[in-house]
């Protein structure tokens, strides 16, 4: 069996350390919080600081970056963005190719569809077709 852990050389030139979840192989970075009963797939990266709730599921390529929030039985498909300090609301699901700016608000159970684009600092809440509501 290899090694459960990934060293991956950062922007400034530092190492950070990233174990593979035990549930879908993902990398995780030291200092992220990630929910056994979460399931990473191979190729997704949770960054220092980001928490991932129980049952949330984040795709191969998705970047969960430093302290973001991912609620319990969330959905973040393959090649999202979450951004810095976002939080993802229980039950919602971010679409293929989504960018979540940081500090963004998806609320609980809220769908964003694949290739959107979500600005710093927006809430948002959806209808149960995806329809963006004022907020």
């Amino acid at each position: 069996m290899g090694k459960n852990y990934v060293d991956i050389e950062n922007d400034q030139g530092g190492t950070l350390r990233y174990r593979k979840h035990a549930n879908g192989r993902g990398l995780v970075a030291h200092g992220a919080k990630v929910h056994p009963m979460a399931h990473i797939e191979a190729g997704a990266y949770i960054e220092p600081g980001a928490r991932v709730g129980k049952g949330a599921t984040i795709a191969r390529g998705a970047w969960i970056d430093t302290d973001a929030v991912i609620g319990d039985n969330a959905h973040i498909d393959a090649h999202a963005h979450v951004g810095q300090g976002a939080a993802i609301g229980d039950g919602a699901h971010v679409g293929v190719r989504t960018e979540i700016g940081p500090g963004a608000r998806i609320v609980r159970g809220a769908r964003i569809g694949d290739d959107e684009t979500v600005a710093a600092g927006l809430t948002v809440a959806t209808d149960p077709k995806g329809l963006w509501l004022a907020a």
